[in-house]
């Protein structure tokens, strides 16, 4: 029996913008269903309906129906009492989502109160079980702290124990591991599992990673421009879709097993509510598109076996067998000149020599004293030979970010040397500072912030040239638009004209604009749609084989890295703990922190996600201002609990360095005990063996 049944909901927004139009699905106890779509196709307003969350002047029309009551048209009153105790929302960012003047306890003793009647006492208690449950440590001291003091996949965890608070039998999941560490990650989705164990509840899952779909629903409904275009069961969407947007979704995941060479964007944009096209929405970017496509839209049509599809040539495609490679053209990317000469006969780009960056803590508002010292980075060793991309990969807090901007700045570091291009930055006057900028630029994380929204594109891109007193800069402007997929016309437009992949073409071609030899790309596709991210993947590695560019690519998507890499380096609290070529890290890493990094990442296939072993790491990661003696990762090592006490004795006393392994040339880990196993594809029954 079905505990949510939705039918033909809609929601329409002032001037007739319709964000959700007619969907329909239902929810069994103890299922899991997954709502995937790019960004903009109303996964997130169709589940603030439900909830009776939308504003005001939002019009909802259809039916929402909990254990048979209508929850459209229901007075606030009784919406309340409904709100947290039958049906429970995680939303995408527990920081707003918490009030910060109140400690994380009394928050989740507030929700047991609202709806049990129980003292004060007994609903501190309660928080306190709860918090224990989601797997924080020390529950009864952190709930008498503040949101702020939480890390964020903490808050994330209190957010969960809030919305079980009342043993509910729905939860809503909206993007609940977006802004996560792929290791804090992990622990939500574990915590989730927990959570449905504990409660019986049946859990809409909404997200744009397909990995985490695969590994945690039951069933699919797969939304674009406001209402589903197919649905079914985990197995039957992944392994044998049968829409055209579907199989262009599932092509364009980078994944993090090597499984695929080139990754496959779906061109173009979704349509604005307010301009859907004639026919299907889908058309315009679908390959498949025919001149019937034009005539109308295709209604969700149940083809058999559970299966519902919105396309009219879904039979056709299932009769041919089609994967997402057949629809969709696979872009050829030629290689690299470059890459043909050894690494080790090529120029070196960048070269880092145990840089250390450290930053004072003080205390005190008027009379400031020093208290203690952030170890920012702590001795790290890298370099970049040309015509390569290495890749910083991490948690959040490990150095990275500090890292590139000690590149960044060409001036003298704390300690160590810093080499661009044959120059160390120490002993750089201004003006030679000013002619390496141009050899050193930088892509963004966020487009739209890195863009002067006041400027045209032509005049961003052009700002540069300028500066350095470059000619014919309106000729390279529409040389640089066209390099990276754009049209010449468009140096007209501002940047809040462009959609997001766009923008960040714009960031690359102002990057490119110098002619450089190295670019930093600090997270630069982490902010867009899996569909354009393939689109701007694939440009930066034209890109770098055409131009013979190196890139230093910070990020923490190790499933991108492994598209766009030649070598990584895997960073934890200012020091590096493995570094090596891609193929030989990914495929044997041999520190127990890449490991875990590594067994993280969802993959999206569901066969392989069920039978797949992680490695959860305990806790979060430790302060830079107080690191760990001797080896900083034991303290959530999983191999630290099995070592005899001497060898744990080693740990705690000495500092492992990074020593190359014996099976690779090109391959390096900070472990006592680095030990090289296959941990991407390892399922439990291998595990075992």
């Amino acid at each position: 029996m079905s505990i949510l049944e939705v039918r033909d909901l809609t929601v329409t927004f002032p001037g007739g913008i319709q964000a959700v139009r007619g969907v329909s699905y239902d929810v069994a106890q103890g299922e899991v269903l997954g709502i995937v779509g790019e960004s903009g196709s109303g996964k997130s307003v169709t589940s603030l309906a439900i909830m009776g969350l939308l504003p005001q002047n939002a019009v909802v029309s259809g039916s929402v129906k909990l254990h048979g009551q209508e929850l459209l048209g229901m007075d606030e009153g009784e919406l309340t009492r409904v709100r947290g105790k039958a049906i429970s929302m995680i939303f995408q960012d527990p920081l707003s989502a918490f009030t910060p003047v109140y400690t994380i306890g009394d928050q989740i003793a507030e929700a047991v109160r609202v709806h049990q009647k129980v003292g004060k006492d007994k609903a501190a208690k309660r928080a306190v079980e709860l918090l224990d449950l989601v797997g924080i440590p020390h529950p009864d001291v952190r709930a008498k702290a503040f949101p702020h003091e939480f890390s964020g996949g903490m808050r994330q965890r209190a957010m969960i124990a809030m919305a079980i608070a009342n043993d509910p039998d729905l939860l809503i999941c909206d993007e609940p591991t977006t802004a996560l560490d792929v290791t804090i990650q992990a622990q939500v989705l574990e915590v989730l599992k927990t959570a449905q164990a504990e409660t019986g509840a049946g859990i809409v899952m909404i997200t744009h990673d397909l990995g985490v779909i695969a590994g945690m629903a039951d069933r699919v409904l797969v939304m674009y421009a406001g209402r589903p275009v197919e649905q079914g069961v985990v197995d039957d969407i992944y392994y044998r879709p049968r829409m055209p947007y579907t199989m262009g979704l599932l092509a364009s995941i980078p994944r993090v097993d090597g499984e695929q060479d080139t990754l496959v964007p779906i061109e173009g944009n979704p349509p604005s509510p307010a301009a859907l096209p004639p026919g299907c929405p889908f058309a315009p970017r679908c390959p498949m598109h025919i001149d019937a496509c034009d005539d109308e839209e295709p209604p969700l049509t149940q083809i058999g076996g559970g299966r519902y599809v919105a396309c009219i040539r879904s039979r056709e495609i299932e009769h041919k067998g089609m994967t997402g490679a057949d629809v969709f053209p696979v872009p050829v990317i030629p290689p690299s000149d470059v890459a043909r000469v050894p690494r080790e006969e090529r120029e070196t780009v960048l070269e880092l020599d145990n840089l250390v960056r450290h930053y004072p803590l003080m205390k005190g508002a008027v009379f400031k004293r020093r208290v203690g010292t952030v170890h920012a980075v702590d001795g790290i060793t890298f370099d970049i030979a040309e015509g390569e991309t290495l890749a910083l990969v991490g948690e959040s807090g490990c150095g990275k970010t500090t890292t590139l901007q000690q590149i960044m700045q060409l001036t003298p570091p704390q300690s160590g040397r810093v080499v661009v291009l044959g120059k160390d930055s120490s002993k750089l006057d201004k003006a030679a500072r000013k002619a390496l900028r141009g050899d050193l630029q930088i892509v963004f994380q966020d487009p739209m912030a890195a863009l002067d929204p006041r400027m045209p594109v032509g005049d961003i891109i052009a700002e540069p040239l300028r500066a350095h007193g470059r000619k014919n800069v309106p000729q390279r402007v529409a040389e640089l638009l066209t390099l990276v997929g754009l049209a010449p016309e468009h140096a007209e437009r501002y940047p809040q004209q462009f959609s997001g992949g766009q923008r960040q073409r714009i960031g690359i071609a102002r990057a490119l604009a110098l002619e450089p030899k190295l670019i930093v790309l600090d997270e630069p596709v982490s902010a867009l749609d899996v569909s354009i991210q393939a689109g701007v993947i694939n440009l930066l590695e034209e890109l770098k084989n055409r131009l013979g560019l190196s890139y230093l690519f910070v990020a923490h998507d190790l499933a991108v890295v492994r598209h766009l890499a030649d070598r990584v380096a895997v960073m934890y609290l200012g020091r590096i703990a493995e570094i090596g070529a891609v193929e030989n890290v990914y495929d044997r890493p041999a520190h127990p922190y890449t490991q875990a990094l590594l067994s993280a990442i969802p993959l999206p296939d569901p066969e392989m996600e069920r039978s797949r072993k992680r490695i959860l790491l305990e806790g979060d990661l430790p302060s830079p201002a107080d690191p760990p003696s001797g080896c900083r990762f034991r303290t959530r090592c999983p191999k630290f609990a099995r070592l005899s006490e001497a060898e744990k004795r080693r740990c705690v006393d000495e500092e492992p360095s990074v020593a190359r392994l014996a099976r690779a040339k090109d391959h390096g880990a900070a472990c006592h005990y680095a030990e090289e196993i296959e941990v991407i594809t390892a399922s439990e029954h291998q595990e075992e063996q």
